[in-house]
């Protein structure tokens, strides 16, 4: 799954390198741009599911949107007060979710596109253990000189 989530990762940063970036760590990152978490892909991580109350003040909720709804959503806007509301207004973008499959086999032939271009694992979170194959997993405003 998290070679699944590097791979989707990697090409919608091809696709829109001023606005999507996979880079770890946050001093790489474009500013303004969507940082896709494929860590959060890796073993012994959990992810907030559509709807959950997220624990930060005013009560945040995840949210699911249509597209046409993202510029114009400001996500303080979704509280648990708000939510009930907005899916009385328009219906839940997931409802459909379960009418159809996907597969993960095109996502992984591009991770494996990727590693035979030399785009190999990218790093695990600093309180994994070192995986075999990840790349020196140092922020680099940290890195020795070589």
């Amino acid at each position: 799954m998290r070679h699944a989530a590097i791979a989707i990762g990697r090409e919608l940063e091809r696709r829109m390198p001023d606005r999507v970036t996979t880079f770890w760590w946050k001093e790489q990152r474009p500013p303004g741009s969507v940082f896709v978490d494929y860590n959060q892909n890796a073993r012994d991580r959990t992810i907030a599911s559509a709807y959950s109350l997220r624990p930060r003040p005013g009560a945040p909720v995840s949210t699911p949107l249509r597209w046409d709804e993202v510029t114009d959503v400001d996500p303080q806007d979704c509280t648990l007060h708000t939510v009930p509301g907005l899916l009385q207004q328009r219906p839940d973008p997931h409802q459909a979710i379960d009418e159809r499959a996907y597969g993960l086999d095109e996502l992984l032939e591009w991770y494996a596109r990727d590693e035979r271009a030399g785009h190999g694992d990218m790093p695990y979170p600093p309180d994994y253990p070192k995986m075999e194959g990840e790349p020196v997993r140092v922020q680099p405003s940290r890195a020795r000189e070589q």
